[in-house]
């Protein structure tokens, strides 16, 4: 488990006792809070599922930022298999801090773990997808050895 001790000598002075973990299914609620701020329109029940297959850690894994029993913020991951990588690659796919625990380094703290984790776990590259409405963290995510390496492309399927 990383501490905010750990994280802040990299990336700030803000001291604090919270404390990263696994999510486990007494998270749910919490979690499913903490991602509807983010997209208020992510109320649907497969959330709820997905949530619960991330428990398993086999394809992801959702870890919670806590202090004094109290969830602050979440990150999800989705592990990718490609041929280029001959194994795995770790994609962040959401990190969400609630505004009342902004300057604590919840973001920080979530983002270097899951990197931690990521190496760990023997991925050979961790990524993020920046849109439009995300672009301003580009310095944030900077901070912790992420660059810039092209443009995505999508095409909704559902």
């Amino acid at each position: 488990m990383l501490t905010s001790s750990q994280a802040n000598q990299r990336n700030t002075n803000v001291t604090s006792s919270v404390q990263i973990r696994t999510a486990v299914a007494d998270d749910k609620k919490r979690c499913l809070e903490l991602l509807y701020m983010l997209n208020e329109s992510n109320t649907g029940e497969g959330i709820s599922k997905v949530f619960e297959q991330l428990l398993d850690q086999s394809r992801g894994t959702v870890w919670v930022a806590e202090e004094a029993g109290v969830l602050l913020g979440m990150a999800s991951v989705s592990y990718n298999l490609a041929m280029r990588y001959e194994g795995e690659y770790c994609q962040l796919e959401e990190l969400i801090v609630d505004p009342a625990a902004r300057g604590k380094n919840v973001g920080g703290l979530l983002v270097q773990h899951s990197i931690d984790q990521a190496r760990a776990r023997g991925c050979a590259e961790y990524g993020l997808y920046l849109v439009k409405t995300t672009e301003q963290n580009r310095p944030f995510y900077e901070k912790y050895g992420l660059e810039v390496i092209g443009t995505e492309m999508r095409l909704a399927l559902a």
